[in-house]
């Protein structure tokens, strides 16, 4: 999984050879007034889709491996957009915040996928963005895949172990991996910051 995240961010397209703050900058422009456009006004949004489309087909990251790392994140939007339908004139807040997130995420998953993750940390770092926040940043970063190979494993290992395809027997095993994940998580989290504070850490 970051195998491929470093792959794609280092290919030789115009994109990639633009300078890192330069895209972080047109990123959040991008997001900005994604966000604080209304709805109705719909050629700004489409103008913000368009210039997606056209930086992913310049960029030569697989379409593929673009669109499958929105999937990942567009089920949370999906389900606040569904929430928002509770709300007086849910239609239209559901669409909007559907449109709005599902752009924003565009627009983040195309930005690390054609800029090293260092280079976005030091472009935080020379807009003096506090130092503790970088280094959150760069550990969440870090340890994320560490989490996701660490939860395929358990998964792997669940699976070795049942015979039983029911669906009441998969979302159990499924509960079952998410709380073992959360407790060797916060054990590796214990252990990382006693060793950090063995060296010195502040």
């Amino acid at each position: 999984m970051r195998g491929d995240f470093e792959r794609h961010s280092r290919i030789g397209s115009p994109v990639h050879r633009l300078r890192p703050g330069t895209k972080l900058g047109a990123a959040v422009a991008i997001v900005v007034a994604t966000v604080v456009t209304p709805l109705p006004q719909w050629p700004v949004h489409a103008g913000a889709a368009a210039v997606l489309v056209l930086a992913a087909a310049l960029s030569r990251v697989p379409p593929r491996a673009l669109l499958r790392r929105l999937l990942w994140l567009e089920p949370f939007v999906l389900g606040l957009a569904l929430l928002a339908l509770l709300q007086p004139g849910g239609l239209l807040v559901g669409a909007a915040l559907l449109v709005r997130s599902t752009l924003s995420l565009a627009t983040m998953v195309l930005l690390a996928a054609t800029t090293p993750f260092a280079d976005l940390l030091a472009v935080l770092r020379r807009l003096r963005v506090p130092r503790l926040l970088v280094t959150t940043i760069a550990l969440m970063y870090r340890y994320l895949f560490v989490l996701a190979d660490e939860a395929q494993r358990l998964r792997r290992a669940r699976q070795s172990r049942t015979f039983t395809a029911s669906r009441r027997h998969a979302w159990r095993s499924l509960a079952t991996v998410v709380g073992q994940l959360f407790v060797r998580a916060t054990a590796r989290a214990e252990r990382i910051y006693a060793a950090m504070v063995a060296r010195g850490y502040r």
